[in-house]
């Protein structure tokens, strides 16, 4: 194996612990209005997120580093052709974070609903936004000769990516509802409950859309399932989903939130399978961005290796401490949000 190919695999775990770890805490954003029907409910919610929600959001910082240094020409590709695209995505997530730390501020009910509404709104975007990111990236996009993106924001809104950011709100609706569960009691719980249901259905007409769209006008993301071996990734990840149901109707809330995350494990290592050998593929097969033309040298890519193996421990160790620190249902004290 390649050490470019050992950094793609590498930085596709960076993304996927982000999924994982902020797809929840960003659900739970987006359900806020909807699973909180006062003050103290929505207090509630925000105290479920309150102590892990902001380091969550490091594994995003870390795999843009990594993708920065391993494989300069891809970020290069994809910060400056969908710039637009990342500062709305920048824009939903500072409103996001500012209406966590605002809201308790002060008591005043237009105060706090007007942040309420900044959370569930900017939760919604940016999940939104990362899905329609990840299914033009999928699906190709058009890059000139000197590796720039040419296409504009309106181009980057087509069914196909558009059902995929649907498939991501989706599964972060589901994630979110299997925390709530799984934190808060009352009525909070109760509603994530049913919201959890409109998840999963949410989920299958999505991927159905998107498997649709995707043979009829994506077809390159199925060029790497000409095997057997490279249909496990979407096999094992619908048999998880059918271990989620399960789970979900017998009220195991602890296995149903990890059922949840193993799903987007799944979808995410789907996704990979789509993508390799390609970070940024093009319309005109010729210029995509692949691992092989886009990484780093040999020494540099080693380097950084030893410095990410050295890392990532320390990342997942503080990580893990946090959430057995935290663990149990939310309480409501000062201390709160």
């Amino acid at each position: 194996m390649s050490l470019a190919t050992v950094w793609f695999v590498f930085i596709g775990l960076m993304l996927t612990g982000y999924a994982i770890l902020d797809g929840f805490d960003l659900g739970v954003g987006a359900l806020h209005l909807f699973v909180a029907r006062n003050d103290r409910e929505r207090t509630q919610v925000l105290n479920s997120i309150g102590p892990v929600w902001d380091g969550n959001e490091v594994w995003l910082i870390a795999s843009g580093g990594a993708l920065f240094a391993a494989f300069p020409h891809a970020y290069a590709t994809v910060f400056s052709g969908f710039y637009l695209a990342m500062v709305m995505l920048l824009g939903a997530l500072i409103v996001r974070a500012t209406s966590i730390e605002f809201r308790g501020k002060e008591t005043a009910r237009i105060w706090r609903a007007g942040w309420d509404l900044g959370f569930a709104l900017g939760s919604i975007a940016a999940v939104l936004l990362f899905g329609i990111a990840l299914g033009n990236v999928l699906r190709g996009i058009p890059i000139d000769p000197d590796g720039g993106y040419r296409g504009g924001l309106v181009g980057l809104l087509n069914p196909f990516a558009i059902s995929i950011g649907v498939l991501a709100l989706g599964l972060a609706l589901l994630q979110g509802s299997a925390w709530l569960v799984l934190k808060t009691e009352g009525p909070v719980q109760d509603r994530a409950r049913w919201t959890g249901g409109f998840a999963l259905f949410l989920i299958l007409a999505a991927w159905i859309a998107a498997s649709g769209l995707g043979w009829s006008d994506a077809r390159r993301v199925f060029d790497n399932f000409g095997s057997l071996l490279a249909w496990a990734a979407p096999v094992l990840t619908a048999a998880v989903m059918v271990l989620m149901v399960m789970a979900w109707r017998a009220r195991q809330d602890g296995r149903s939130f990890l059922f949840s995350s193993l799903a987007v494990l799944g979808m995410a290592a789907t996704a990979g399978l789509a993508l390799y050998p390609n970070l940024v593929p093009a319309v005109d097969v010729s210029r995509s961005v692949t691992i092989d033309n886009a990484h780093s040298s040999d020494t540099a890519l080693t380097l950084l290796l030893m410095v990410g193996l050295i890392g990532m421990p320390i990342v997942i160790g503080y990580t893990a401490f946090i959430y057995w620190k935290f663990k149990g249902k939310v309480r409501l004290d000062e201390a709160g949000y």
